[in-house]
């Protein structure tokens, strides 16, 4: 029996939280670009748990923007699907398992354009969310008169437009746009990006007032370990135990927060945060973002490479190594959490600390390495090049351990471009796919016969870094130190040192 709507019926298991048919009625409030697991663990959720708390009342259509993969999961499930919260909250073991109604429909931008244009022009509509990738919210040349435009700046900007067209540009169609994308200040840089190509596309000056006066763009702030499906053994037990299929099941961890920059009216209309502590409406939240993005993505980022050439394939299971975790710990308390470039409190950094610790040792969550590595390069320049320059504004000496993390990305970017266009790392005898914009470059460095010069030439990569790192008193000659070592030893004898330390 496939999870749908008229399914729902004949399920029943103890424990399994299920929607309200009435829900099903409620009108669409949101318009989410993007399918992806993190979306549907967090802001799904939180809309999820407050329509069933009667506070909210709204649903989600969900614009599926790129060609790879297609909507018939969410078809055939009616959109619904079940999420698993597992781990230990404050000493306490969680288990839940939700079927989420919050979806009503997806739609692909390429064959469904007409249908969003016509999900603009609906009164209800009062919220964007987003998660396009990191790469997602970039200025391209674009033009909105496309079904669709290429982009997503672009598309954003059509629906407003159409929008604005349909309403004579009343103050009250001015909609909450809240992207989820992992960048500093995501808001306003989307903001910027859709005024530019406003301009570029010669919009009536009466639009442009419009879309800055009464259309609100919010920074925002993700956090939750949200993997995926579950493993196959595990789906197989869930289905005999709950008596159906679910192709698009996921499960995350307890730990939930969406930290979203913003004034009274976008509290009212993001009314879903009264139910759930994790949703923190503020006026400014660069506090959340430096400690979430250095502590926990800062962190797995610079132990990404040393764990996946380890030849762990999960967090837990590297955590689950001494030397590893020392390693991690090290990292985190001695040298992240002190170059943090904001003014955070060093007790606060290391409470958090400890629960990232708690987080990455959860058993219950299989987080991949090969997943974390996605954009590898870029995850480096912003969550860890900045703590590194940070260091050395009051430090003469190197952090080591974080020349270690960074010489292992090194090594893990050694790679080959394949005849598909793929470009393969080899670790042990073993492949893998490196998923990274700027994979030629590292390519085209491996090429170089000494370990110095593939060093030198991609630490002095200005377009990689917006720094010239090897003007870093001993930075260089520290990851070249490790970087010899990790190919004459291997990680994991660095990592059996790392534990007697």
């Amino acid at each position: 029996m496939i999870l749908s709507r008229y399914n729902l019926n004949k399920i029943s298991a103890p424990g399994l939280i299920l929607p309200n048919q009435d829900i099903f009625d409620l009108p669409e409030k949101v318009l989410q670009f993007g399918t992806g697991v993190l979306l549907r663990g967090l802001p799904d959720y939180y809309i999820d748990k407050a329509n069933r708390n009667g506070v909210f009342n709204g649903r989600i259509v969900v614009v599926k923007s790129t060609d790879t993969g297609s909507a018939t999961d969410f078809n055939k499930q009616d959109s619904l699907y079940t999420l698993l919260i597992k781990g230990i909250d404050n000493g306490t073991e969680v288990d839940e398992q939700i079927v989420c109604s919050a979806i009503s429909r997806v739609l692909s931008a390429g064959s469904d354009w007409d249908s969003i244009l016509k999900v603009a022009q609906s009164p209800d509509l009062q919220i964007v969310i987003s998660n396009t990738t990191e790469l997602g919210i970039q200025l391209m040349q674009d033009d909105i008169t496309k079904r669709p435009p290429i982009s997503f700046p672009g598309k954003l900007l059509a629906i407003l437009l159409e929008r604005y067209k349909t309403f004579n540009g009343s103050p009250e169609s001015g909609l909450v746009i809240v992207p989820a994308e992992l960048i500093v200040d995501n808001g306003k840089k989307l903001e910027a990006i859709v005024l530019e190509l406003a301009h570029l596309n010669k919009l009536e000056p009466a639009f442009m007032d419009w879309l800055e006066e009464h259309n609100h763009f919010c920074n925002s702030l993700v956090d939750r370990i949200v993997p995926g499906k579950p493993d196959a053994q595990t789906t197989a037990q869930l289905e005999a135990e709950y008596g159906y299929q679910d192709d698009l099941r996921i499960v995350s961890e307890v730990y939930s927060l969406w930290a979203i920059e913003g004034h009274e009216h976008i509290r009212s209309v993001l009314s879903f945060a009264e139910v759930d502590k994790g949703v923190v409406i503020v006026p400014n939240i660069e506090k959340f973002r430096e400690i979430k993005l250095r502590l926990l993505n800062g962190t797995h980022t610079l132990s990404c490479g040393m764990a996946f050439l380890s030849g762990f394939r999960t967090v837990k299971e590297a955590m689950d190594d001494p030397g590893f975790t020392h390693f991690v710990y090290q990292l985190m308390l001695k040298e992240i959490a002190p170059a943090i470039p904001y003014d955070v409190d060093y007790a606060a950094a290391a409470e958090f600390a400890g629960k990232v610790l708690d987080r990455f040792r959860n058993p219950y969550i299989y987080h991949q390495w090969i997943s974390i590595s996605a954009q590898y390069s870029f995850k480096i320049k912003g969550r860890a090049i900045p703590l590194l320059i940070n260091h050395y504004k009051s430090h003469s000496t190197v952090p080591e351990h974080f020349a270690l993390g960074f010489a292992a990305f090194i090594r893990f970017m050694k790679c080959t471009k394949n005849a598909e266009g793929k470009y393969i790392g080899t670790n042990h005898g073993e492949e893998y796919v490196i998923t990274d914009s700027q994979a030629e470059t590292f390519a085209q460095a491996w090429q170089k016969p000494d370990l110095h010069d593939v060093a030198y030439t991609l630490l002095s990569n200005k377009t990689l870094w917006d720094a010239d790192l090897c003007q870093l008193p001993g930075f260089k000659e520290s990851v070249l130190k490790h970087l010899q070592q990790i190919v004459s030893q291997g990680t994991k004898q660095i990592l059996a040192k790392e534990a007697v330390v």
